[in-house]
C-alpha cells in the first residue's frame, strides 16, 4: 500500500552539525525537471561523465531548499537565501549530501521500489505460475521410496 504525504506545506530536515535546511515535498513536477536535467547530463547513458547519485541529490537540492539555517560563507557570515550556487556548494560537503541523500532523497526512492513490488499471487506461491514439474503418480510413488544419500 502507497502512503500518500497529503501536507503541502515545506518542512525543516535536520542534516546534523547545526544545519537545517527548509524543503518543499518532492512532486511530480519537481521529479520531471531532475529527471530531465539528469537526462541532458547524460547521467542515464552507459558510461557517464558525472555520477548519477551526485547529480541527483543537487538536482533535488537546488530545487527544494528553500531556507536554511547553519550555513555561512568562507568568512563565517550567515547566508541568508540559499541560491542554485550556495546549494550546490553545500552539497559538495560529504557529510551534507549524505545527510540530504539519506533524509530527502532515499525516501523518494523508497517509495519507488513500493509501487514496483510484486503482490503476491492470488492463492499462494504456485497459483500464478505454470507448474515446472510434473507431478509423480501416486501409484508409483506408494511403492518406492527415496534412497539415501552416500557418505563421503
Amino acid at each position: 500500500m502507497i502512503r500518500l504525504e497529503l501536507s503541502t506545506e515545506p518542512k525543516w530536515l535536520d542534516l546534523g552539525r547545526g544545519v537545517r535546511v527548509r524543503v518543499l515535498p518532492p512532486v511530480s513536477a519537481i521529479a520531471t525537471e531532475v529527471w530531465r536535467e539528469m537526462a541532458e547530463a547524460g547521467a542515464f547513458e552507459d558510461e557517464p561523465e558525472i555520477d548519477a547519485g551526485v547529480l541527483e541529490v543537487k538536482a533535488w537540492a537546488r530545487r527544494v531548499i528553500i531556507e536554511w539555517e547553519g550555513v555561512g560563507d568562507a568568512e563565517g557570515n550567515p547566508l541568508d537565501e540559499p541560491t542554485p550556487d550556495t546549494v550546490d556548494a553545500l552539497m559538495d560537503i560529504p557529510w551534507v549530501w549524505l545527510a540530504f541523500r539519506a533524509l530527502y532523497v532515499a525516501p523518494i526512492h523508497a517509495l519507488e521500489q513500493e509501487k514496483n513490488a510484486s503482490p503476491p499471487s492470488p492463492n499462494g506461491s504456485s497459483a500464478g505460475a505454470a507448474p515446472t514439474a510434473t507431478p509423480a503418480s501416486p501409484a508409483r510413488a506408494a511403492t518406492r521410496s527415496a534412497k539415501n544419500a552416500r557418505a563421503g
